[in-house]
């Protein structure tokens, strides 16, 4: 069965975009971008709200090897994250969007459990969830998120957009990985708590 992954960087305070919807606070990290390309072969599509989804069709065809998080910086890294997110299936939880001509994107209508319980049943590798707060509140919700990523920035943003908003209880996770990097930024993996 594939599995959902949600992967963010956040600030230490908890938000995952600032007061303006900006990224360009993000902490770069070339150890980081590196990892990021080596962990792409287990994901094979990636599922978005409208909101990110424009975001990241309005870069990413594009980007060649240009850092989302930090203009004028360019890496080889990066040109293998574009083509990656360029190639791969792209479903897209949208009430207003009927058209997606970036490649490889799938409309999927408004947000619904079942239609991601379906996804999960079909054949394929993992399926990714970059940004998109109010799907991942969604999932969560519901339960439908396997694993949690965080990159956790060592810097406070004071204001901005939580990750994850509107849960009706707490949701345990356990940690199944920590590591630090130079740049003073946190990788941690956590998936849900079972029994």
């Amino acid at each position: 069965m594939r599995r959902i992954v949600m992967f963010n960087r956040v600030s230490v305070d908890g938000y995952f975009a600032d007061a303006d919807g900006g990224l360009n606070w993000a902490v770069p990290d070339p150890e980081l971008d590196a990892e990021a390309g080596q962990g792409m072969p287990e994901m094979d599509a990636m599922l978005f709200g409208r909101v990110t989804y424009d975001l990241f069709e309005s870069f990413w065809p594009t980007a060649g090897d240009e850092d989302p998080h930090a203009a004028g910086r360019r890496s080889p890294a990066i040109k293998t994250m574009a083509k990656f997110i360029n190639e791969q299936k792209k479903l897209v939880f949208s009430r207003t969007r009927k058209q997606l001509p970036w490649q490889n994107s799938e409309p999927l209508g408004a947000f619904s459990p079942a239609k991601v319980e379906k996804l999960k049943q079909q054949p394929g590798k993992n399926i990714i969830v970059f940004g998109s707060g109010s799907i991942v509140s969604a999932l969560c919700q519901h339960g439908l998120i396997d694993e949690y990523r965080f990159i956790v920035n060592p810097l406070l943003l004071g204001d901005g957009e939580s990750m994850i908003r509107g849960l009706p209880r707490s949701v345990p996770l356990e940690l199944l990985d920590i590591k630090r990097y130079g740049s003073g930024n946190l990788a941690l993996r956590y998936a849900p708590k079972r029994g």
